[in-house]
């Protein structure tokens, strides 16, 4: 015991001291942050690679504390070897945030740093199994503990968007996962979250708004890696999937935060590894909340999911699902209040019937395309486009080519706002098209679109059959050469 408690007191004094000290000394080299007036919001450049101070910390409490003459027990000679080796695969993580901070990566380069990371992190023991007695358990849990692993590594980076934000959150997972040691006598996670604990108190006194030093990516992935690796470490001692519940609840803010930026940009067909301002931190600075009381909310939101988790631990299985249900219920509720439009919008599809008409609006536009396809005259074409407009609600449909006009009006002339679009054909051709604007969540979908197919096959089309009809007429006015001969000898 005095072992763990001495590793958290070292790791803070450590982190309290080396964290000025790496600050200014990145400062002096120049690697620091600057604002953008987008979504980094501070206001003077701040060096960017504190992780650097987090990870010192962290290892040199082990090495001190091991240099000091206590008799450890069998237990403790039993976890080493297994920290030493997750040592390794934290390492490679942090290096590769380091260089990121320091070079910059491609996406797919720090991707491939943390699944190499990850894939060492699973040899050295952190594996999470689904059925333990199961021949076929190997094929799935190695991706699945990768899978978690990087999950968890990049959450925490997506989440490190505001002063004191993923240094506060991981040091409020790294306390439940630390209680929860102490609740299951499991010392392995034990020697492993306290030093964490200590070097981000002592962290945070520098990183809590206004900061004067960010973690980076070598801090933030660093954070999200180890407390992946916690989280296995705590629930491998339940003989199923069940046992991962307890550890997702500890870190259910910063991996809620990463879903919803995934399905976020998925519904919007946005790149996954972008940035934008859809965060939960953005969300509650656009409703008005200062920098300081974001953290601090989120903190709160961190503290009852650390209840949750803890109350899961203690409980075991007996009221799980009432757990779960619960906290689902807190997270929906939590989702809704921060006004997210893709997902209001993807409801309002899905509830209205609005999806069902957009599939059906597309199948009837592409067997539009494919009778212009078909056409060939220029009254067939007219022929249909006059038939299609009807069909997709136009009020009337004017079409001019080189030497027609045609036109058609569908039923009485409503009162009213109206959509009046003109899009222009082949040459000199045009086709006009008159709609109501009454309060049609699809109008502005069907004009658009009816719009777009008409000009990308209705215009070439036309240009075609054009030029068919022009050959046609050449041909007719050509004069054949024996004719023009037997002309010629009779004028002789």
């Amino acid at each position: 015991m005095y072992l763990i408690f001495g590793l958290g007191i070292v790791a803070f004094a450590l982190s309290i001291i080396l964290t000025p000290i790496v600050r200014d000394w990145f400062r002096r080299l120049g690697v620091v942050d600057r604002p953008d007036g987008g979504r980094k919001l501070h206001t003077g450049a701040i060096p960017r690679v504190g992780g650097v101070a987090i990870a010192l910390s962290y290892v040199a409490a082990f090495a001190l504390m091991l240099q000091l003459p206590f008799q450890y027990d069998s237990e403790v000679q039993r976890a080493l070897p297994g920290i030493w080796k997750l040592f390794c695969a934290a390492g490679l993580v942090f290096i590769t945030g380091l260089f990121d901070d320091l070079v910059g990566y491609f996406p797919w380069q720090k991707l491939a740093g943390q699944v190499w990371a990850a894939m060492i992190a699973y040899f050295a023991g952190v594996q999470i199994h689904i059925q333990p007695q199961n021949p076929l358990n190997l094929w799935w849990n190695i991706p699945l503990s990768i899978i978690w692993l990087v999950g968890c590594t990049n959450a925490f980076n997506l989440i490190d968007g505001l002063d004191g934000l993923a240094a506060g959150v991981g040091l409020f997972a790294t306390c439940t996962m630390l209680l929860a040691a102490f609740a299951n006598h499991n010392l392995q996670l034990a020697l492993v979250t306290m030093p964490l604990v200590g070097a981000l108190i002592g962290f945070l006194r520098y990183n809590f708004n206004p900061a004067s030093v960010f973690l980076g990516d070598c801090g933030s992935l660093l954070i999200g890696f180890l407390l992946g690796c916690f989280g296995v470490l705590w629930s491998q001692k339940s003989a199923t999937m069940l046992g991962m519940t307890a550890p997702l609840l500890a870190l259910a803010i910063p991996l809620l935060d990463v879903g919803l930026s995934i399905v976020r940009r998925a519904l919007r067909h946005q790149p996954i590894f972008g940035g934008d301002r859809g965060h939960i931190h953005h969300k509650l600075l656009a409703r008005g909340l200062s920098v300081r009381g974001v953290a601090l909310l989120l903190y709160g939101a961190c503290g009852l999911t650390a209840a949750f988790s803890l109350m899961l631990n203690a409980l075991r299985n007996e009221f799980a699902g009432i757990i779960v249900v619960l906290f689902c219920l807190c997270a929906w509720i939590g989702i809704q209040h921060l006004g997210y439009v893709e997902f209001a919008t993807a409801r309002q599809l899905l509830s209205k019937g609005t999806f069902r008409r957009i599939i059906d609006f597309q199948t009837r536009l592409k067997q539009f395309e494919q009778a212009l396809d078909k056409a060939t005259s220029v009254d067939q074409c007219w022929e249909i486009v006059s038939a299609s407009s009807r069909d997709f609600g136009f009020h009337s449909v004017r079409l001019a080519t080189g030497d027609k006009v045609f036109e058609a009006v569908f039923g009485e002339d409503a009162a009213g706002p109206r959509w009046q679009t003109r899009i222009p054909l082949f040459g000199s051709q045009y086709i006009n098209l008159d709609r109501s604007a009454a309060n049609d969540s699809l109008a502005l979908v069907v004009v658009g679109g009816f719009a777009q197919t008409v000009f990308t096959t209705l215009s070439p089309k036309l240009k075609s059959l054009e030029e068919i009809s022009l050959r046609h007429r050449t041909q007719a006015l050509r004069v054949p050469d024996g004719e023009l001969n037997r002309a010629v000898g009779v004028a002789r």
